[in-house]
């Protein structure tokens, strides 16, 4: 008969192929929305994978579920407590978008550092007149520059490694890693994000989001920032207050931003800074690059993001053996 797998709110438009084939020969059910589900489905379902939380209507039928997955890094939108309370562990699939994330990191690094976009863009209004190969407004040698990286997990770690490759003096600011995981990637520890901030040509945010981490680089640590930094931020949005990056970008404090996530998604043009940018203002022009939470994005992430979920959800029905649980403080008493 075999595990009945319910996807309540499908994320991608096209067929089910790679969710089916991650349950095997278990059943796969998939709906568009959740009120489309039927309250059979609710109540016999064995695993749930949403992007999103189930909302307590549906939440409160669920009376055989034993794991909830949802199939991304990210789980600041789940209630954690909750379905620890009903004795359901939740799991994410933190593994998708691994090298995806990083490279992205390094790429706007890159471009800022290198000036690719802005050759590219001077280079359209003028071909000939513009033609400057001596001017590169943020360009230094990579391997006189420190990196500095907010979160020394697996993205972090794959970003950290990056810039080694580039001959980059590479330090973390992380107070969840143990003493001495630093080491075993051959980077430096700072003791704090002012200490990071202080030393680092370019810092790259890689943390989860959190109430802890919820504008953790606001006004206080931008203004111990070493002149000429670049921040990144391939993370959570509102682990940078926007309103103090403006500041710091506008009083010169940092000298550039590359940002795939914003604290309001799609981004909100009302926001000075959104709107500055958009408007070509001086001040900002050349110093800010913006892509749209797409860092994570090949084929290869989506077939992973999509097949882990399923297939995180069977291992812990068939096997019992648990992976990425992140409820693990809430779980009173597995189901």
């Amino acid at each position: 008969m075999g595990f009945n797998i319910l996807w309540p709110a499908m994320r991608w438009p096209d067929n089910r192929e790679i969710e089916a084939s991650s349950v095997g020969d278990n059943t796969a059910s998939f709906f568009e929305r959740y009120q489309d589900v039927p309250e059979e489905q609710w109540t016999t379902c064995d695993a749930v994978v949403s992007v999103g939380d189930i909302p307590e209507e549906y939440r409160s039928l669920m009376q055989k579920c034993r794991i909830f997955v949802t199939p991304k890094v990210g789980f600041d939108n789940i209630d954690l407590a909750t379905w620890g309370q009903l004795g359901i562990p939740v799991c994410n699939v933190p593994d998708y978008g691994t090298q995806e994330v990083a490279d992205h990191a390094i790429a706007l690094m890159m471009s800022l550092m290198k000036g690719i976009t802005f050759h590219t863009r001077e280079l359209k209004q003028d071909p000939k007149g513009l033609w400057r190969p001596a001017l590169n407004p943020y360009g230094k040698r990579l391997s006189s520059c420190v990196f500095g990286v907010v979160g020394l997990g697996r993205i972090g770690t794959a970003a950290a490694l990056r810039a080694k490759a580039f001959g980059m003096d590479v330090v973390m600011y992380d107070p969840y890693r143990e003493n001495g995981a630093e080491l075993s990637v051959g980077v430096r520890r700072a003791q704090s994000l002012e200490e990071l901030f202080g030393q680092s040509d370019v810092v790259s945010i890689h943390a989860p989001l959190s109430t802890e981490t919820e504008k953790l680089i606001n006004a206080e640590v931008l203004a111990a920032s070493k002149p000429g930094l670049i921040l990144i931020n391939t993370a959570r949005g509102p682990i940078i207050d926007l309103d103090a990056l403006h500041d710091a970008l506008k009083n010169d404090t940092i000298q550039a931003a590359g940002l795939d996530v914003l604290p309001e998604e799609p981004a909100n043009p009302d926001h000075p800074l959104i709107k500055a940018w958009a408007a070509d203002e001086e001040w900002i022009d050349h110093r800010l690059l913006m892509t749209p939470h797409s860092a994570f994005f090949t084929p290869e992430s989506v077939y992973d993001m999509r097949f882990k979920g399923g297939e995180v959800a069977v291992t812990y029905l068939s096997t019992g053996r648990l992976q990425n649980c992140v409820n693990d403080e809430y779980l009173e008493s597995p189901r």
